[in-house]
């Protein structure tokens, strides 16, 4: 049949074995040091091993190909498994960026008035100023020294740091580095969030992050869509409910409809709602 499936560019590939890590159906192995294909029907086509590579040797091509086989990967793992090649842990990249190695942070879960009118460009890129007061120019300091802080100030800090705790239930949680399937996804609700969000809404981790897994992206910057990322990963998960985080801009529209049809693309019938931020934080949707 003629699909999309991957292509290993063996002139760029420089053999760190980040993409064999990154491939949760074992379709790519190291061989005489470069990586390769192991078998059509091992590629699901979803493309988790595309930004694990460092020198970008790994794209998309459509050719003939089998048709990817669920039943030959699941046999495929369990023998790879079995004669001890890979574990349940996350396993450590060979080389390359050790920071997108998968893992669990929090193992607890069951099994405002209109903007003026922007005069060219995008308007979500426009440059406000949040207090209400015109943005002042930025001075140039004549040198970078930082003011002692008062020890009451931070003792309140800490205080204020101890009573908020860092709701982030796994790394990585960019939507195009989070795997398809993972522990950390069951019994959970999933957050997609846009990557503004959190800096906008200053009790974000607390009010949305607590008891879901997040996954950030940005639809402007981010190349693709996420819609086939997102439908695999509600379809092969146990998770509870979907929830949109975005901003008000336009360009955070792409997010939302992402996730919407996805939810649609998986099959599954699960709560899904969307949050909408202004950019001073208000919740306005």
């Amino acid at each position: 049949m003629l699909r999309k499936i991957i292509h290993i560019d063996e002139d760029k590939c420089t053999g760190c074995g980040l993409c064999v890590d990154a491939c949760h159906e074992g379709a790519i192995a190291m061989v005489d040091g470069k990586a390769r294909l192991v078998r059509d029907d091992y590629c699901d086509g979803l493309g988790d091993c595309l930004p694990a590579c460092p020198t970008d040797a790994i794209t998309f091509i459509e050719r003939e190909a089998a048709p990817y086989d669920e039943a030959a990967v699941a046999a495929h793992l369990a023998a790879r498994n079995n004669s001890g090649m890979s574990s349940s842990a996350p396993a450590a990249p060979h080389g390359g960026c050790p920071g997108s190695a998968a893992r669990t942070l929090i193992d607890d879960a069951p099994k405002p008035a209109p903007s003026p009118a922007h005069h060219g460009g995008c308007p979500g890129s426009r440059s406000r100023s949040l207090d209400g007061a015109p943005a002042p120019a930025a001075p140039v300091p004549a040198a970078r020294t930082a003011a002692p802080a008062a020890t009451g100030a931070t003792d309140a800090l800490s205080a204020v740091a101890a009573a908020l705790p860092n709701r982030l239930a796994q790394w990585p949680c960019q939507i195009k580095l989070v795997p398809v399937q993972a522990p950390y996804y069951q019994g959970r609700g999933l957050l997609i969030a846009a990557d503004c969000t959190a800096f906008a809404c200053a009790s974000f981790h607390e009010r949305f992050m607590s008891g879901n897994v997040t996954i950030i992206g940005c639809p402007k910057l981010d190349e693709g869509s996420y819609t086939d990322k997102l439908a695999a990963i509600i379809a092969a998960n146990d998770i509870t409910s979907v929830t949109v985080a975005r901003m008000e801009v336009p360009c955070c529209g792409g997010l939302e409809r992402a996730a919407a049809e996805a939810c649609a693309q998986s099959g599954k019938d699960i709560p899904f709602e969307v949050v909408t931020f202004a950019v001073n934080g208000d919740v306005i949707g």
